[in-house]
């Protein structure tokens, strides 16, 4: 583990030890689980990156969803989830870096992560640029992205950005299927998301 990622799992283990998750809702997010419903092909490859309590990975475990792989830069919210879901395989449970993370997937979750890191143009089209090298021929990046002001306070995380400077860097990539504000956001959240599917070009 280099500098970079030792400061941020550090900093990410701090959070989740002292409970500063204010983005952490406690469920699966509306948007999300409506989209799994539809789903109906159990078998595809998943994985949700910087997870955290990964409650998307529970959901669609316990529905069916067996290949599902959750990811963290921390230790501390994987041990929760195996605590709360002790069935899901250990060896799916993923402690590393996103960004050097290697693997083949049909489906990517993407809840809060891209607005976790600091939000450079280099690091926000790198996660670009990874998402489709992890994305089988065809395959989806699916979740939410909030639309609020960005902000460069290092404890204001997660960061924010716009529908527009977001296509800016999934374009290059990827085919827009539909990326809209949310009409099915839970109360607090009303407003403030956007709903993407993307394709990989």
């Amino acid at each position: 583990m280099n500098q970079n990622q030792s400061q941020e799992n550090a900093y990410w283990t701090q959070r989740y030890t002292e409970n500063r998750t204010g983005w952490d809702i406690g469920y699966v997010a509306t948007p999300l689980k409506n989209y799994i419903d539809q789903l109906t092909d159990k078998t595809i490859n998943i994985l949700i990156p910087g997870a955290g309590n990964a409650y998307e990975a529970e959901y669609l475990f316990q529905n069916g969803f067996h290949n599902v792989y959750v990811l963290d830069i921390s230790q501390t919210p994987l041990d929760t989830f195996a605590q709360r879901v002790p069935d899901f395989p250990k060896s799916q449970l993923i402690l590393g870096d996103f960004f050097t993370l290697k693997g083949s997937y049909d489906l990517i979750i993407e809840q809060t992560f891209f607005c976790s890191f600091i939000p450079t143009p280099e690091n926000r089209s790198t996660y670009v640029l990874q998402m489709s090298n992890l994305l089988n021929p065809d395959g989806k990046l699916v979740g939410l992205w909030f639309d609020i002001p960005l902000t460069d306070d290092m404890e204001k995380r997660p960061f924010g950005g716009d529908k527009k400077e977001y296509l800016s860097y999934l374009e290059t990539h990827f085919e827009t299927i539909i990326f809209e504000k949310c009409y099915n956001s839970i109360p607090e959240r009303q407003g403030n998301e956007l709903f993407g599917i993307f394709r990989k070009k």
